[in-house]
Order: C-alpha cells, then sequence, then structure tokens
C-alpha cells in the first residue's frame, strides 16, 4: 500500500472518532487487508482510491462502513476454553440461584462474527442440563454491520466450526446445511443481536447480570479505554461479572472490581455496601 501520507492520516481521525480504534505503526499494516474486499465491493481499484475518495467528502455510508471493515472479526468458538468451563460450572449458577427464577442476562461486547455468544448460550443450555436453574438471555452487539449480519445468520464454515467447537456440541446445537453449519433453532430464542458503538454513550435502563468485553479494549487510547470501562460498569449488576481479555484487567476502575480467583480475566463488581464495609 502506497497511500497519500495525508489520505491515511484522514482515515486514522475517522477511525479514532468513529471507533476508538487508534491507528499506530504496529497497526497501520492491517488497513490493506481489511479494507480491500471493502474497495472491491464499491468499486475502488485500490485501498489507496478508497482512502482518497473518504478524504475528499464520501458519503456516510462509506466512511461507516470503512470505520466498521477495521473492527476486529478475530474470534472463535469457545475462546479461551477455561473462561467459558468458569462461566458453565460456577459464575451462571451462582448469578442464577441470586436472582429470580433464575433469569441470567448477558451482553458479548464486540461480539465480531457471533462465535462468543453462541458459545455463551451454548454455556447456558451446558449449564442448565447440569441442574442450574437458569433462564439466559444473551445480547451480542458490535460496530460493523457486516459481522452482526453473519452473527444472526448463525451459519458458519466447517473452518469455523473446527475452531474451538467440541464434536459433541457440534453435532448437539448446529444443523448441517450443505457445506456449512447453522446455529439449531433451539439456541435461537436465548440469543439476539443488535448493533452498538462502544466510543458512543450506550446507557440505558437495562442492567445486565453479565458482561463479556474480550480483547477488544487493547485497541483504544487510555481515555477512551477508561471511558468505556466506566459505561460497561454502570450497565452491569452490582454483584454482576466482568470478563475481559486474558491479559485485561479494569484497573481504571479502582476498587470496583475484584479478580475471581483462578479465572484470568474474569472480574466481580463490588457493591457500594461491600466497598463500604
Amino acid at each position: 500500500m502506497a497511500a497519500d501520507p495525508e489520505d491515511l492520516k484522514h482515515f486514522a481521525g475517522l477511525l479514532k472518532a468513529g471507533s476508538g480504534f487508534v491507528l499506530t505503526r504496529e497497526t497501520v499494516h492491517l488497513v490493506e487487508g481489511r479494507l480491500a474486499p471493502l474497495a472491491r465491493r464499491e468499486g475502488y481499484g485500490t485501498v489507496d482510491a478508497l482512502l482518497a475518495a473518504l478524504r475528499k467528502g464520501a458519503d456516510a455510508r462509506l466512511k461507516d462502513a470503512a470505520v466498521g471493515a477495521m473492527a476486529s472479526t478475530e474470534t472463535f468458538f469457545f475462546r479461551d476454553l477455561a473462561v467459558f468451563e468458569r462461566l458453565r460450572d460456577h459464575v451462571l449458577p451462582a448469578l442464577a440461584q441470586a436472582r429470580p427464577g433464575g433469569r441470567v442476562r448477558a451482553w458479548s461486547a464486540g461480539c465480531a462474527t457471533g462465535q462468543e455468544a453462541w458459545s455463551l448460550a451454548i454455556a447456558g443450555e451446558e449449564a442448565a442440563a447440569n441442574g442450574a436453574k437458569l433462564s439466559l438471555e444473551v445480547t451480542g452487539t458490535d460496530l460493523s454491520r457486516a459481522c452482526l449480519e453473519k452473527a444472526e445468520a448463525g451459519l458458519y464454515t466447517q473452518f469455523e466450526v473446527q475452531r474451538g467447537l467440541p464434536a459433541r456440541l457440534l453435532v448437539r446445537w448446529f444443523d448441517k446445511v450443505d457445506e456449512m453449519w447453522r446455529v439449531s433453532s433451539r439456541l435461537r430464542g436465548d440469543v439476539r443481536f443488535r448493533r452498538v458503538n462502544l466510543v458512543e454513550d450506550f446507557a440505558g435502563p437495562q442492567r445486565f447480570d453479565l458482561i463479556l468485553c474480550r480483547n477488544v479494549l487493547d485497541g483504544f487510547d487510555a481515555e477512551t479505554r477508561a471511558t468505556v470501562l466506566r459505561r460497561l460498569a454502570g450497565r452491569l449488576a452490582d454483584d454482576g461479572v466482568l470478563v475481559l481479555g486474558a491479559g485485561e484487567s479494569p484497573r481504571e476502575l479502582g476498587q470496583t472490581f475484584a479478580a475471581l480467583p483462578n479465572a484470568r480475566g474474569v472480574f466481580v463488581k463490588l457493591s457500594a455496601a461491600r466497598k463500604a464495609a
């Protein structure tokens, strides 16, 4: 890629404003690979031509598509298996026990093409099969409209289901459709998807008992990261659980969370009463 430096600088500004993602020397190489499909689809010969069009004042739809295309799509089923085992065996049953009717609301923030949200729904079904009185509702959100379309379709290639999905769960929760695998209708009532931009104000009346925001925050600068973490904490129940990437922590929020033992990246929110004690 030999983009005009001013075109690239302009796009970096669009990206930061629209998604919080900071383009650095270490990440600038991602531009070519992630924007190339969009450039072809929109009739631009190269990514350089697309970047030039964005700088000249492309319409809002193209800007939105370009920012969305830069969102990370690296995901797979049951990524960090130990986390999902912890959720299935301990976290979800404990949350259910503390709630009327065992109703637990979970949010997969930055869900990409949906594998995390569907994995969480499967973990909930497995927990219920193991005796937990659990009714799990999962909301998956992402910035990318293209990712959300795939997540909602629940249709995955053989390669995608082989990444992390045990064979017994594949045959139980997916239906074979030609050369693809589709999420079973038995799971679909547990999961819904919608678009949410984490750098915008996503305050709302609904609070979640469990929030997963894994491997998303590391692309933000310190200020944006802290802001997003505060907003996530505001949407989490007082005894709720926050799951980040294995190497991430909500350190910016001080004593708001405590790490669960033997579960990297899993934190429980401390209620005002517990923090004051």
